[in-house]
């Protein structure tokens, strides 16, 4: 039986969740946080020419956000140790609500809506053991937790929505402590992973790079139709032994390494920055240290790279194109053969661009 409350939550979200499709606000392709010059932190919405859609203000910065899968709304996840994150009419431009990590979990900057959107799933750092759990949140009871699962590893920064409904979760393996900032307190036995799990938290599958690579910590992740899941990884060892920083996934329990040019490896300063699953079987990954942008094949083996200086954001589009953005706000189209320059704003685009298709 529906309690008196949880009843109330349920109407006072349907009184406010937006009505609308994502056709309010321009139909959008991707979202992205940004900064103005003035230093006001926004949530923009990008057309797939480059021009902007809409643009919210955020109460502070921004990393990722999760989309809903069909209504104008977007939940804006605090960074890495943050506790709070906002949920953004993007048709009024209004802060819904507020939500508040427990006690003892602070946020890792990403989230994922199941296909319905009827739940929010946010990765999250167990502070006290250092276990990375998903926080499982009801939109139908105003946002209200209802509950968790284990991340399947340690540090889990994104978490996908695959074609199949599951959820992908990128675990990093680096344990932090908000006591100690950013401070990496487990480079010794960090074991990164990609944990693949149903909407009820079941296991389903789970897979590792080989033991010398344990340094390698998992980061980005982006999915294709097939289920194939392309990884991004930042480097937590001897930079003079930097491994592949690319890995496929295609259901089998392994991660299979990309291969990358020996110059363009070196140049990458062991970081990227995100990822991208093009729909005609290439991928993309981006690294803003290293300032470049580099296309795979199917089989994860380099086949362009492009120099942009601090690109990072990446959203696939359509079959032959990505989106791209910068730093300095500029917005490309990225392919097989180029990397086109669509539109320049005034303002820094942040790390991620979230699809919305």
């Amino acid at each position: 039986m529906t309690s008196r409350r949880r009843f109330l939550a349920g109407m006072t979200s349907a009184a406010f969740a937006p009505s609308v499709s994502w056709a309010a606000v321009g139909n959008p392709a991707a979202l992205s946080a940004a900064m103005t010059p003035d230093g006001i932190y926004q949530l923009i919405g990008l057309h797939a020419d480059g021009a902007i859609a809409f643009r919210t203000p955020l109460p502070a910065r921004g990393h990722a956000a999760a989309a809903h899968p069909t209504l104008a709304e977007a939940v804006a996840i605090s960074r890495r140790p943050g506790t709070f994150s906002r949920v953004i009419d993007c048709v009024s431009g209004r802060l819904r609500q507020t939500l508040e990590a427990p006690e003892g979990r602070h946020f890792y900057g990403h989230g994922a809506f199941s296909s319905d959107g009827a739940l929010l799933f946010t990765p999250e750092n167990d502070v006290s053991s250092g276990e990375g759990r998903i926080g499982v949140w009801d939109r139908r009871l105003g946002f209200s937790r209802v509950d968790e699962f284990s991340s399947g590893g340690i540090g889990p920064h994104e978490i996908l929505r695959l074609p199949s409904g599951d959820l992908a979760v990128a675990n990093g393996g680096i344990r932090t402590h908000p006591s100690t900032g950013r401070e990496k307190l487990n480079l010794d036995t960090m074991r990164p992973n990609l944990a693949i799990f149903s909407t009820r938290g079941d296991l389903r599958d789970i897979a590792e790079l080989p033991a010398s690579q344990h340094r390698n910590s998992l980061r980005h992740i982006a999915a294709r139709e097939d289920g194939t899941v392309v990884c991004g990884f930042q480097w937590q060892g001897d930079p003079f032994e930097t491994p592949s920083l690319i890995a496929l996934y295609k259901g089998d329990g392994t991660l299979t390494p990309g291969w990358l040019e020996e110059d363009t490896l070196r140049r990458l300063d062991g970081y990227i920055g995100s990822v991208a699953a093009l729909k005609n079987g290439l991928f993309a990954a981006s690294s803003p240290r290293g300032g470049r942008a580099i296309i795979f094949d199917n089989d994860g083996a380099e086949h362009a790279t492009f120099s942009a200086l601090d690109v990072c954001g990446l959203s696939a589009l359509n079959a032959e194109n990505c989106l791209a953005t910068d730093g300095s706000g500029a917005v490309y189209a990225l392919s097989a053969t180029d990397l086109r320059p669509l539109k320049r704003h005034d303002i820094a685009f942040d790390n991620h661009l979230v699809a919305l298709h």
